[in-house]
């Protein structure tokens, strides 16, 4: 099929945390057969600051972020297009969009609302009766997630979804891979993520307090936002990671944090990217606790989970080599077994392929 997917962009990861799941699932889209493109906003800087070129498995389309330049690319996807889809969260126009796409759909056509920040969306369709998805969720023919299990599909029944289904992040082993320590990255507990307001509490919880507490360690704060917040004296605060980098930063410390934003951990089930990425690379992880972890990492086997500061703490200072590279080997090998992009894609493929066989019988 060919795909049109308009996104926040594939060939940046400034200041958009979904880059790495467009980029892993959407090549292994293309590998089975499918032609993508992407249409992306010249937004936020993002161009300026491309970490990948023009991959071979998708063509890129960067638009201008007008209506008149966005109207032309919707022009040229429905009419070559077998599938359209919106993502959340492009930051350009997304109200345009996603009111757009249901318009756009010729018979036979099949429209998808993608959410890659599911619990945002919701809160913000339960806060605002006149939400212009409220009327739209309806007239899309899927909606998939990249988290959020029960409580954001039984969610979006409510407002009207046909199918919803989460398609959870994964790995992407050709890209996310153990790799020699880097001795830039070298540390005791590494954090990756961008400042916003819904992580800037947790993140002081679970890693700026153990910094506090443990003057002795060092830390390491990578992610756009930090640089003007006030750090205790043994965090190093880098800024912008680059994923070429990622392996290396996530695999050259002692331990990675991972902490959920707090509306994903009020859902649950919801992995961020960093969780796969890290484990591919050959981290060690310490996560925060959040319902459905279990689903994809066995805490205490393959995961270190924490409900609080005291204990990540209490982890850093039993955590003896031996245990972390135990740890590392099992939940590479858990997710490199249950959890990459290319079982993720086959599932949607099957979904493009029910709702086509479901749309014919009709």
């Amino acid at each position: 099929m060919k795909i049109a997917f308009f996104g926040s962009s594939l060939v940046s990861s400034y200041w958009n945390g979904a880059a790495t799941y467009y980029r892993g699932l959407l090549k292994a889209l293309a590998a089975l057969g499918h032609a993508i493109t992407f249409y992306e906003p010249d937004a936020y800087e993002r161009q300026q600051h491309r970490d990948i070129s023009e991959p071979e498995w998708a063509r890129v389309v960067v638009y201008p972020a007008t209506l008149e330049s966005l109207q032309r690319c919707l022009d040229e996807a429905a009419r070559h297009s077998d599938v359209l889809v919106k993502a959340s969260g492009v930051g350009v126009l997304d109200a345009e969009l996603e009111t757009a796409l249901p318009e756009l759909a010729r018979p036979g056509m099949i429209t998808i609302y993608w959410d890659v920040d599911a619990p945002a969306t919701l809160d913000a369709l339960g806060k605002d009766p006149l939400h212009h998805l409220r009327r739209m969720i309806p007239r899309y023919d899927l909606v998939l997630t990249y988290g959020g299990g029960e409580p954001v599909v039984n969610a979006y029944r409510k407002f009207g979804a046909r199918h919803c289904e989460p398609i959870y992040n994964a790995l992407d082993p050709e890209t996310h891979h153990p790799i020699a320590a880097e001795p830039a990255f070298a540390c005791e507990l590494s954090f990756l993520g961008n400042r916003l307001p819904d992580r800037e509490a947790r993140v002081e919880e679970f890693f700026l307090r153990p910094a506090a507490a443990l003057p002795a360690m060092s830390f390491l704060l990578g992610g756009s936002g930090w640089e003007r917040k006030a750090m205790p004296g043994n965090v190093r605060v880098i800024g912008h990671v680059g994923t070429a980098e990622h392996n290396a930063f996530f695999c050259s410390g002692t331990a990675t944090l991972n902490v959920n934003r707090a509306s994903m951990a009020r859902y649950g089930f919801s992995p961020p990217t960093r969780v796969f990425e890290a484990a591919g690379a050959g981290a060690c992880i310490i996560s925060d606790s959040w319902a459905g972890i279990e689903q994809f990492l066995e805490p205490g086997a393959e995961i270190l989970v924490a409900e609080n500061a005291d204990a990540v703490v209490k982890i850093l200072r039993e955590l003896d080599p031996a245990k972390r590279e135990r740890l590392a080997r099992s939940a590479r090998k858990r997710i490199l077994s249950h959890h990459t992009y290319a079982q993720r894609a086959r599932r949607v493929n099957e979904l493009l392929g029910l709702h086509t066989r479901r749309e014919a019988a009709a």
